[in-house]
C-alpha cells in the first residue's frame, strides 16, 4: 500500500520481462477499474511480439536521471560532470564502482538476456567507439570501421541503445533554413556519469575534451528532463553549417525558439559567440544563451551569458518564458 494519491495502485516494475501480464492488466482496468503503475527500461521486446500496449488506456511518462532542481542544495557541478545524476551515483561516497557495475549490468542483462545481440564482444567494442562520438556529429560508417563491426550491425546497435533509453540522436534544426546545413545528427549517451564510465581513457584521451563533452551531456540531460517534466513541448535540435558554425542546442516549440551554447572555459573569447551570432542572424526571433565555466552573469553580443551551474538550476524559468 502506498500513501497519498497512490493508495490501492498496483505497481509492476520491468514489465517488459513478462509482457504477457499486459493482457491481465488490460482486463483489470476494463473490468475492475484497477489502477496500475507499469515501469520498464525497454520497449523493444514489447513491440517485437505484438503485445497489448494498452493504447488509449495508459499515459506514458519517461523517468530521467535526477535533475539539479531535484538535488537542490546537494547539486555540485563538478561532481555532476564526473559522476552524472543516476540516484545511487548521487548518494554514494564513491560512485565509480556503482557506475561501472551499472554499465556491465546493462551489457549483460538487458542486451544478452533479451537476446538483442549474440556477440557481446562486438557490442562492447561498438559501445566504446560510439562514446568517442559523444556530443559530436554521428558518422555510422566511421563507428563501424573503428569498432570492426559491419555497418548494418552498428546501425542496429544504435537502435538498441535508443530502445534501452541509453542514448539518443539529436537531429539538426533545418526549419526555414536560409543556408546549407549539415545533415548528420549528434549523439549522446543519456547521462554524463555513464558516458564517462563507458568512454576509453588513456594517454591519448585529453581530460579537457572528456570533461567538455561530459558538461555538454549534463546540460542536454537536464534540458530533456525539464522539458518533459514541465510539459513545455519543445523539440530539441542542434544547428551546424558546413563551414563549422554551430549551436549546441536549439529548442523549438510554442513557447518560442531558444539557442544555447555550452563552453567549459571560464574565459570567453569573441569566437565563442560566433555560432550564436550566425544563428540569430538567420533566426532573429531566437533567444540566445551561452552557459560557461565562469562565475559572472552578463549580456554581450545580445547573448545572455550565465555560469553553467546557475543556468542548469535556472532551466525551469529560462525555458518557461514565453517569446516576447
Amino acid at each position: 500500500m502506498l500513501p497519498g494519491n497512490f493508495r490501492n495502485w498496483v505497481i509492476i516494475d520491468e514489465i517488459q520481462r513478462v509482457p504477457e501480464l499486459l493482457n491481465e492488466v488490460h482486463r483489470l482496468i476494463e473490468g475492475r477499474k484497477a489502477r496500475f503503475v507499469l515501469t520498464g527500461s525497454s520497449a523493444r521486446k514489447l513491440r517485437g511480439k505484438g503485445i497489448n500496449l494498452l493504447g488509449g488506456r495508459a499515459l506514458t511518462y519517461q523517468l530521467f536521471p535526477l535533475t539539479a532542481v531535484e538535488l537542490g542544495t546537494d547539486f555540485n557541478l563538478k561532481r555532476s560532470v564526473e559522476f552524472g545524476h543516476l540516484p545511487v551515483a548521487c548518494t554514494e561516497k564513491e560512485p565509480q564502482p556503482y557506475l561501472e557495475s551499472y554499465v556491465k549490468t546493462y551489457l549483460r542483462e538487458e542486451v544478452q538476456q533479451e537476446g538483442l545481440t549474440r556477440n557481446l564482444g562486438a557490442f562492447a567494442r561498438f559501445l566504446e567507439t560510439a562514446s568517442l562520438s559523444q556530443t559530436g556529429q554521428l558518422n555510422i560508417s566511421e563507428v563501424a570501421r573503428d569498432s570492426s563491426v559491419e555497418r548494418k550491425v552498428v546501425e542496429n546497435y544504435f537502435h538498441i541503445l535508443e530502445d534501452l533509453l541509453l542514448a539518443q540522436r539529436l537531429p539538426v534544426f533545418t526549419k526555414r533554413a536560409g543556408r546549407r546545413i549539415v545533415q548528420h545528427p549528434k549523439f549522446y549517451i543519456f547521462d554524463a556519469g555513464v558516458y564517462r564510465t563507458i568512454r576509453p581513457k588513456g594517454p591519448l584521451d585529453g581530460p579537457e575534451e572528456i570533461r567538455g563533452s561530459a558538461l555538454e551531456t549534463l546540460v542536454y540531460q537536464e534540458l530533456r528532463a525539464i522539458n518533459s517534466y514541465m510539459r513545455l513541448g519543445y523539440d530539441l535540435y542542434y544547428w551546424r553549417t558546413p563551414t563549422g558554425s554551430e549551436v549546441d542546442f536549439v529548442l523549438y516549440g510554442e513557447k518560442g525558439l531558444i539557442a544555447i551554447e555550452v563552453k567549459s572555459t571560464g574565459r570567453l573569447r569573441n569566437k565563442d559567440f560566433q555560432g550564436l551570432r550566425d544563428f540569430v542572424n538567420d533566426y532573429p526571433i531566437a533567444r540566445s544563451y551561452l552557459f560557461y565555466g565562469g562565475n559572472r552573469s552578463h549580456f554581450i553580443h545580445n547573448v545572455q551569458v550565465l555560469p553553467v551551474a546557475d543556468a542548469i538550476q535556472q532551466l525551469p524559468s529560462l525555458l518557461n518564458n514565453r517569446q516576447a
